[in-house]
């Protein structure tokens, strides 16, 4: 239990820092620096990966002990054929499917709080921006943070920087609409990146004489989800994004996108509940016949 609390906390982290990232791009925005905004930004993100490393390891270990508690630290031909396994093993297998919901219940969760945080993380990042401007480097950042945090706070309470030439803060004409179809294809790409590795390890548990050849599948999987990602959804965002800072936009459809991604974010991991187990059987039958 103790293993499975600290993959939903680390689950929870990675889905809120992911949904945070859209803040950034209104702070970016507002202030006019939106390569700046990314750049501290990514610092925040090493958080999210630390804690996918972590994650990976321990989603694994609580795979391997379902199935050696079930019994089945080896398989007979005759179980690999028919899957003919005890009733033990399928209640382990059953209790491993709540297990991995309560880690989909955890991304939810964590997406639902980084969406009511995008507010006041766009603040902060402005924040940071203009105190980045001052200080010209992270290091010298979190130098003054540990040793001079007032200098710090004072920095940040400074007017922020202005809006490039020609821009007024709220954008000026009224632009195009939010399209439609990145915002559909975000649902999608959420959904595979949130159940892709959860429902291969459990096509492997699934079938347990083929497990590494269906975990391997998960990053095909999300190679998938981050084509879509790559070709449909972040070029559509960072469009929207460009014509703000160009002033074809009012900045108000830039926080009103982030919004949007937040909540088809949300309804991603709804999806990744739904088909969890369609896809972990649609692994393992993939698995089985290329091997």
């Amino acid at each position: 239990m103790d293993r499975l609390l600290a993959v939903a906390v680390l689950t929870a982290l990675i889905h809120l820092i992911n949904t945070l990232i859209y803040s950034v791009r209104v702070s970016g925005v507002r202030t006019g620096r939106l390569a700046t905004a990314i750049s501290l930004f990514n610092v925040v993100f090493l958080i999210a990966s630390t804690a996918n490393m972590i994650q990976g390891p321990l989603l694994a270990t609580i795979v391997e002990g379902a199935i050696h508690r079930g019994g089945l630290g080896v398989l007979t031909p005759a179980m690999e054929r028919e899957m003919n396994f005890p009733p033990q093993y399928l209640d382990q297998m059953n209790n491993l499917a709540g297990e991995i919901r309560l880690v989909i219940l955890a991304a939810t969760l964590g997406t639902v709080l980084g969406a009511l945080l995008i507010p006041a993380s766009a603040e902060v990042f402005a924040r940071a921006i203009s105190v980045f401007d001052r200080v010209g480097s992270v290091p010298g950042m979190i130098l003054m943070a540990v040793f001079s945090p007032r200098r710090v706070i004072r920095l940040a309470g400074r007017d922020r920087a202005d809006p490039p030439p020609g821009r007024s803060p709220d954008g000026h004409a009224k632009g195009p609409g939010i399209p439609r179809l990145f915002l559909a294809a975000n649902v999608l790409v959420t959904g595979i990146f949130t159940t892709g590795v959860l429902s291969a390890l459990y096509a492997g548990a699934l079938y347990p004489g083929y497990r590494a050849s269906a975990t391997m599948l998960a990053s095909i999987v999300n190679g998938i989800a981050q084509v879509l990602f790559a070709t449909v959804v972040d070029p559509a965002a960072a469009r929207i994004t460009d014509q703000a800072l160009q002033g074809r936009r009012p900045e108000s459809d830039v926080r009103r996108m982030a919004i949007y991604l937040a909540v088809t974010r949300l309804a991603g991991t709804l999806l990744a509940q739904a088909v969890f187990l369609p896809a972990a059987r649609l692994i393992r039958w993939v698995a089985v016949h290329i091997t």
